[in-house]
């Protein structure tokens, strides 16, 4: 009884907070019938002059539909955290937020065409229009099939997009550096080459109205010449855009392939181990350029056509705002709607392929098992069974069929319709007298670039947000923290080659199981030759790899001079330290380079000379065709490089006077081979 007691106030605690989502939204519909009643219209009317009546229906419209958005966000937020069924629910309330808008914005746009349609200047009316219990319910019951409808139909259009890890425009815009007085100088030049590129729409609507009264001629004339000047100004305004555009990104490219490259040569030894190199190199030169290269082309694209856009948008409204509301208007008709559709074509393309590779599937697997199907005399049945794929496919083709017309006819139709629309209401000012019919001509001519900008922008954002998210993982390795610990700040020994191994236990992180050290401790007294002396795999490498910080015991420590190797300045550690391994690398640079390598100021010949005198390099390398600057070598000469290069890097490390030398030798031929070198150093 105790427990069927305790269990019922959860119950009910469970079904409280369901009813939280719908009791919200029944309040957030009270607080609107209160709002659109007195709240609002009296509002705007101590705020707002009687002589524009059209701005104060707008203004309640927008602050409509902003408390009723906020209260769609409140609701919404209510349902975070419920379990899997509720997300159904969740579902249906997010159908809120469109009918926000369409409620907001409901009587705002007929105040607007009635405004453009009559000339009627009582748009107030239509505040007091919503007050009536009637009118509001009206208002729903057309609004709320509408919403669930545009959700219904969002939800089947739903399609998965490209995430990045927090990588935005602004993040790469932040690897700009200097460079961003750059862009601010591009983008003014760009709304200035813009602004030229308007010339031609405003001036043939000036020349068109000359015409109309029969002009001067030299008026006609003095204005096409203006046109003319301000054309080709914009023409080098564009060429000067384009030239600082592509060279700013060039050095960005640069800068930023740069920083990749320094932040992956601050990792750890493992990381490299962990990575292929292949794979590094890839991000460092690959990912670089992609991102550089969609950069400087699509977001190049992106700016010009958002100048452009803000430019005729202006042009528009200072030209004819009744105008430009009813483009504005319909601007999702005749870009989103195709968008929609445009996309349910693809699904459908996606299905018809689909069929079409099953039933090529099942005529692949009969044709190559004939004599199985023979055996059992289902050469009928195999032939049903093709044909029923087939018709599967015809089904799917006839959809396509009707999406690819719905959605060309939508598109024809909408342009259309918006064009029917802006000669309709641009007709009436025309005759009213608002506007001259040269305006009109201007008008058309910009909303006609207008719309071409909007839909350059709606497909071109994607494609920067694809090279914006490509660009992860080059970010990772610039953000990526080594595991290695940081420099320290020793530049000095207390002992000088007084090295000590002291309980040193270790393993390599790519197999963290297999111990490679357990609890060794020696010591390397300087003076003294010391030999390891171990088979393959004894960890005679991993001692020296230790010794030269390149990774980090498990346990204990290595100490240089009484001091643990970490405490030291990274560049001084490795002036101190000297190592000799079993295949010595030289890079693909010349002999002189390599023998300088890790110098922090160039040396003069005659030291580089005399540290391949020391380590007994300087015969070989003379014979060579360029002596000293033989970069590339032969093959025949590689074979010989890979003892020499040990040796000239010793004599360039002999030559700093390290207080340790560190020589790998895992083969007697090899120790043999390095004779000379011990020599060198005797």
């Amino acid at each position: 009884m105790a427990s069927s007691g305790s269990s019922a106030p959860c119950g009910c605690l469970c079904v409280s907070r369901a009813s939280l989502p719908w009791l919200g939204a029944a309040l957030l519909l009270l607080a609107d019938w209160v709002l659109l009643r007195p709240a609002l219209p009296r509002i705007s009317s101590l705020l707002l002059p009687p002589a524009l009546p059209l701005l104060r229906v707008w203004v309640v419209g927008l602050s409509r539909w902003a408390v009723l958005w906020l209260g769609a966000r409140s609701v919404l937020r209510a349902t975070v955290g419920f379990r899997e069924k509720s997300t159904g629910l969740r579902g249906w309330l997010a159908a809120l937020e469109p009918l926000a808008a369409a409620l907001g914005l409901a009587l705002p746009g007929l105040a607007l065409f009635r405004e453009l349609g009559s000339g009627a200047a009582d748009s107030t009316r239509l505040l007091h229009w919503g007050s009536r219990l009637d009118a509001f319910a009206l208002s729903y019951a057309a609004a709320l099939p509408a919403a669930a409808l545009w959700h219904k139909l969002s939800s089947l259009w739903v399609q998965g997009s490209h995430r990045g890890s927090g990588v935005t425009v602004s993040r790469l815009l932040g690897c700009l550096g200097s460079e961003i007085r750059h862009l601010w100088l591009l983008l003014t030049l760009v709304v200035l080459s813009s602004l030229g590129e308007m010339a031609i729409p405003f001036f043939t609507g000036r020349l068109t109205d000359w015409i109309l009264r029969d002009g001067a001629g030299a008026a006609f004339t003095q204005n096409l010449t203006l046109m003319s000047i301000l054309i080709i100004a914009s023409s080098v305004l564009e060429f000067v855009c384009d030239g600082i555009y592509n060279s700013t990104m060039g050095r960005v490219h640069s800068h930023l392939q740069g920083e990749v490259f320094r932040s992956v040569l601050r990792q750890e030894t493992e990381f490299f181990q962990k990575n292929q190199t292949g794979a590094i190199t890839s991000r460092v030169t690959e990912d670089t350029s992609t991102v550089s290269v969609s950069l400087s082309s699509e977001l190049s694209l992106l700016l010009w056509y958002l100048a452009r856009g803000l430019c005729l948008l202006g042009l528009m409204l200072w030209g004819s705002p009744p105008l430009t509301m009813v483009t504005l208007a319909a601007l999702p008709l005749l870009f989103l709607l195709p968008e929609k559709l445009g996309k349910w074509h693809q699904v459908l393309a996606a299905q018809v392929q689909e069929s079409l590779a099953k039933s090529s599937q099942v005529a692949i697997e009969v044709l190559s098992a004939m004599p199985t199907v023979r055996s059992f005399a289902n050469e009928e049945g195999e032939a049903q069974k093709f044909k029923q794929k087939l018709q599967d496919m015809k089904t799917l083709n006839q959809k396509e069929a009707l999406a690819y017309a719905v959605d060309l006819w939508t598109t024809s139709i909408s342009g259309m319709l918006l064009k029917v629309g802006i000669l309709y209401v641009g007709g009436k000012l025309v005759a009213g007298g608002a506007i001259s019919s040269g305006n009109l001509v201007t008008f058309v001519l910009y909303q006609i670039q207008f719309t071409e900008a909007v839909q350059v922008l709606l497909s071109t954002y994607p494609r920067v947000q694809k090279a914006v998210g490509s660009s992860k993982e080059i970010f990772e390795y610039l953000d990526r923290i080594p595991r290695c610990p940081a420099s320290g700040s020793l530049t000095s020994l207390k002992s000088e080659g007084l090295v000590k191994f002291q309980n040193v236990s270790f393993a390599y992180p790519n197999r963290p199981e297999v111990p490679v050290l357990q609890g060794l401790t020696f010591t390397l007294r300087p003076g003294e030759v010391t030999a390891l002396v171990g088979p393959n795999g004894s960890g005679k490498s991993t001692v020296a790899a230790l010794l030269q910080n390149l990774y980090q015991p498990t346990e204990g420590q290595v100490l240089l001079g009484e001091k643990p190797l970490p405490e030291y300045e990274h560049r001084y550690l490795h002036r101190q330290v000297a190592a000799v391994g079993q295949e010595p690398q030289l890079f693909g640079r010349s002999f002189q380079e390599n023998i300088a390598y890790g110098l922090s100021q160039k040396p003069a010949m005659e030291e580089v000379i005399a540290a391949a005198v020391e380590s007994g390099a300087h015969s070989f390398i003379s014979k060579l065709p360029q002596g000293y600057d033989t970069g590339a070598l032969s093959s025949h000469i590689t074979t010989q490089a890979s003892f020499f290069g040990g040796l000239v890097f010793y004599g360039h490390t002999h030559s700093l006077n390290p207080s340790l030398g560190c020589n790998l030798c895992s083969s007697c031929s090899n120790a043999r081979s390095f004779n000379p070198l011990h020599q060198a150093r005797d």
